[in-house]
């Protein structure tokens, strides 16, 4: 499986709300996503929704893009492609894998520049 043609016309969703991605004391039941391993704690999650006195530091100001397919495992490369289209763009990303789907966080001030660069890559951005 090529990466490249799987991404044409694959469906990249911008969701509404602004993250934080942040070193936290404790997991939220609201977070995108909580990631525990054997140092610390992650939550990733909507910045209207936790309270920054759990926050051991905090990256503010991300939005999340879902790459809206089921990435079957065998497809070796997709995140690759993404993070060098965007690399050469001169976007930092922040990715978080699921079962089937990848997601991407990118400083909201780089929004616009990174819809363009996966549309140019064949994406239909939505959001």
């Amino acid at each position: 499986m090529n990466p490249e043609e799987f991404l044409k016309n694959g469906k990249v969703i911008v969701q509404k709300p602004v993250f934080d991605v942040v070193k936290s004391k404790r997991t939220y039941r609201n977070a995108f996503t909580n990631i525990i391993d054997q140092n610390e704690t992650t939550v990733i999650i909507d910045q209207a929704k936790y309270d920054r006195k759990d926050a051991v530091e905090v990256e503010p100001d991300w939005k999340l893009l879902t790459f809206d397919m089921v990435l079957p495992f065998e497809l070796v490369g997709f995140l690759a492609v993404v993070a060098k289209v965007l690399a050469d763009a001169g976007i930092s990303i922040f990715a978080v894998s699921a079962y089937s789907t990848d997601h991407i966080l990118i400083k909201k001030d780089t929004l616009s520049r990174a819809k363009k660069v996966l549309e140019n890559l064949g994406c239909v951005v939505e959001g």
